[in-house]
């Protein structure tokens, strides 16, 4: 055959492809750009995956090493334990022994502060006086001045106190000082405080029973005083109350209980007075009650180292007759009247054990020297208040908010 046919053929093959060849030209650099770009794809995840690699070893590496530094902390914790235990143990058989011989040091100094106690009463303390001779030729002058008149007694009481027989805290109500008290010169059972040293309130109660069973001050009936009271020095005698007006000048005022009304009042007569205790400085006069009636004791410049005692008239508010006794106000913290004695209460400023360490009888029928050497039983401070009362012969005292009751060891006087 011939080949005259077949060119056709070819010459169309031929123009489709001289045709096309743009296109495909441009096809086969997009699929070499494409294995390019997936050959250096690949190569990047090869990098990341070794980068990756690489980090995963060395934090491997690293929990590992935190592995082993966790084993050598939790063996070193154990042993620091057993040794913690150890110790605890031995702390324990210390804190042991300590305690048996705190146990036994406790007795020990239980048996001497009997001793003490026992030595105190058998051998009485210092009397309380001034060591300036010129001091004293004073005092005694004024003393003679004074007394020229002699003190006519009103009975024939001639008790002395001989010891603290007892002591019982009733109750701890009010503020750290304060009074507490019976009538002194009836019978009724009533029970007064007056809470503070300057209010106007006064708290009633039926008996001792109903107060040490109260909740509180506001359970028992209130009095309602015309003027505020100045320290702790208040008495109740016969159905009055005798207390010291709040002002400049000390002002003693008689107040009728039954009533309810100021039945009279009168200024005090001694001028530049003093606190009478130095522990207890609110009080310049402090008012007692015994067997032969009202006193008051007090403090003034003329005689400012000293404590002085006055005999008053309750009905009149009369000063009848004054003493200057040998007693020093320093580190005084109370005192009390019984059968015509004073008897004067001190402690420290650091508080401890009070006593009784200076007396004075106006009927001059005992001195310091016959005077026993009495102390108190331990409590929590000092007294604000010692109140007497004649007809129990019980001591009603205030000490940092404690009601206490003192009862007492009597004996008689001996005339000198």
């Amino acid at each position: 055959m011939r080949a005259f046919p077949l060119r056709p053929v070819i010459y169309t093959h031929t123009l489709t492809v001289s045709r096309q060849s743009p296109l495909l030209l441009k096809m086969r650099a997009l699929q070499l750009l494409v294995l390019f770009l997936f050959g250096l794809a690949g190569a990047q995840q090869q990098a990341l995956m070794d980068y990756l690699e690489r980090r995963l070893l060395a934090i491997e590496d690293r929990i590992s090493m935190w592995h082993e530094q966790t084993s050598r902390y939790a063996s070193e914790l154990r042993e620091f334990k057993q040794q913690m235990v150890s110790q605890l143990e031995g702390l324990d058989k210390t804190k042991e022994a300590l305690r048996s011989e705190l146990d036994t040091v406790g007795t020990r100094v239980d048996r001497v502060e009997r001793e003490m106690d026992y030595m105190e009463t058998q051998n009485g303390a210092q009397p309380c006086v001034d060591v300036d001779e010129k001091l004293v030729e004073q005092q005694v002058t004024v003393i003679k001045e004074r007394n020229k008149a002699k003190y006519s007694k009103l009975t024939d009481c001639s008790d002395m106190i001989s010891s603290i027989k007892a002591m019982k805290i009733l109750k701890r109500v009010g503020g750290p000082k304060g009074v507490w008290t019976k009538d002194m010169g009836a019978a009724n059972g009533k029970v007064y405080l007056l809470n503070g040293t300057d209010d106007n309130t006064l708290y009633e109660f039926g008996t001792v029973r109903e107060f040490t069973s109260s909740q509180g001050l506001s359970a028992g009936k209130t009095i309602e005083l015309p003027s505020a009271w100045r320290g702790v020095g208040h008495v109740v005698y016969n159905n009055h109350l005798y207390y010291m007006k709040e002002g400049d000048e000390m002002k003693l005022i008689k107040f009728d209980l039954q009533k309810s009304t100021v039945v009279d009042s009168s200024v005090f007569p001694a001028k530049n007075q003093l606190p009478a205790y130095s522990l207890n400085p609110e009080t310049f006069i402090d008012l007692a009650v015994d067997e032969e009636g009202l006193w008051a004791i007090f403090a003034t410049q003329e005689n400012e180292k000293h404590i002085s005692l006055a005999k008053i008239d309750p009905k009149t508010l009369d000063i009848e007759q004054m003493w200057d006794t040998p007693c020093v106000r320093e580190n005084a913290e109370a005192a009390f009247v019984i059968c015509g004695t004073v008897y004067v209460v001190y402690n420290s400023k650091l508080p401890s054990r009070s006593r009784i360490q200076c007396v004075f009888d106006v009927s001059d029928m005992i001195t310091n020297d016959d005077a026993p050497n009495v102390y108190f039983p331990k409590r929590y401070g000092t007294h604000s208040s010692l109140k007497y009362s004649p007809v129990e012969q019980l001591l009603y005292a205030w000490d940092d908010g404690y009601q206490i009751l003192y009862k007492l060891q009597m004996k008689k006087k001996l005339e000198v």
